[in-house]
């Protein structure tokens, strides 16, 4: 199966995980629109919205470069009108774009739990709500969300509640909307990596270059992610899915391919538990 032809409308696709999805869709062949906020280059965040889309398209797929910010939902329709406007609809929708802050409550400022909220629950919904009159149109309708499977140990909250919170809403949006539009056959499920992927928000925010060091590269999230849009809609929806559970069912079973640096201990992320080996989350 292929993702040939299919429009993909993903947020925060300038770099790390959201690029990554965008490349290995573009090997199919398939048309993207990069609908993130890094028009200029920035020191500390490598890419914009324009070298995604050249990569994009050196991978043999279709690029529409759109500079959104997913707090503005008017943005965010014209956005998505865009998209319709030069590939004819809109097949999977990618809720990667996601703010992180890792303080306690007496440290967060209101303006960054703002900042967190707007952006990772209400940025989810309002992508999800501005794109779902289009994939209800599509054939084999996805979305696809960038969080992590909901629990109740109070374990993830007591650390960094507005981060964790956040993350969570996003999450809920999968539960909700999954029940909401399964008659209508849009699949919406969740994606979470087992480790630490090297990604700018890893090397700045979390742990610098030893976590790097001791995480996966961002491929596995995106060779997850392909094998799942390539399902049937109807027959998988409300899900949430760990990146290698996901390799594993797909028949890989070399996972070093993916280690940004060969036989070092892996880094277990946010909300999902350590395996034999690994070192605890982060």
């Amino acid at each position: 199966m292929s993702l040939a032809g299919k429009t993909i409308f993903i947020s925060g696709a300038s770099r790390g995980i959201g690029l990554a999805i965008a490349l290995r869709a573009a090997r199919d062949g398939a048309n993207i629109a990069i609908a993130a906020k890094t028009a200029e280059v920035n020191p500390r965040l490598e890419g914009t919205v324009f070298t995604a889309a050249a990569a994009i398209e050196q991978a043999g797929g279709k690029a529409l470069p759109l500079i959104v910010d997913i707090r503005d939902e008017h943005r965010v329709k014209d956005a998505v009108e865009e998209t319709v406007a030069k590939f004819g609809g809109i097949d999977i929708l990618i809720n990667n774009a996601s703010a992180i802050r890792l303080t306690g409550t007496l440290d967060t400022p209101m303006n960054r739990y703002d900042l967190l909220h707007g952006v990772n629950g209400r940025g989810t919904f309002v992508c999800s709500q501005a794109c779902l009159p289009y994939l209800l149109k599509a054939p084999n309708p996805h979305i696809l969300t960038m969080s992590p499977p909901l629990t109740l140990d109070d374990k993830w909250f007591k650390n960094w509640p507005a981060y964790m919170v956040a993350k969570y809403t996003m999450s809920l949006y999968t539960l909700a909307h999954a029940a909401e539009f399964k008659k209508q056959g849009v699949a919406v499920n969740s994606l979470w990596p087992r480790t630490t992927i090297a990604t700018a928000a890893v090397a700045n925010e979390i742990g610098g270059q030893a976590m790097i060091n001791a995480s996966r590269k961002p491929e596995i999230m995106a060779d997850a992610a392909h094998w799942i849009l390539q399902q049937t809609a109807k027959q998988c929806s409300g899900n949430f899915f760990i990146d290698d559970e996901v390799l594993m069912a797909a028949g890989v079973r070399d996972f070093t391919q993916y280690d940004v640096l060969p036989g070092a201990k892996l880094q277990c992320d946010f909300f999902v538990d350590a395996l034999p080996g690994m070192l605890p989350s982060a």
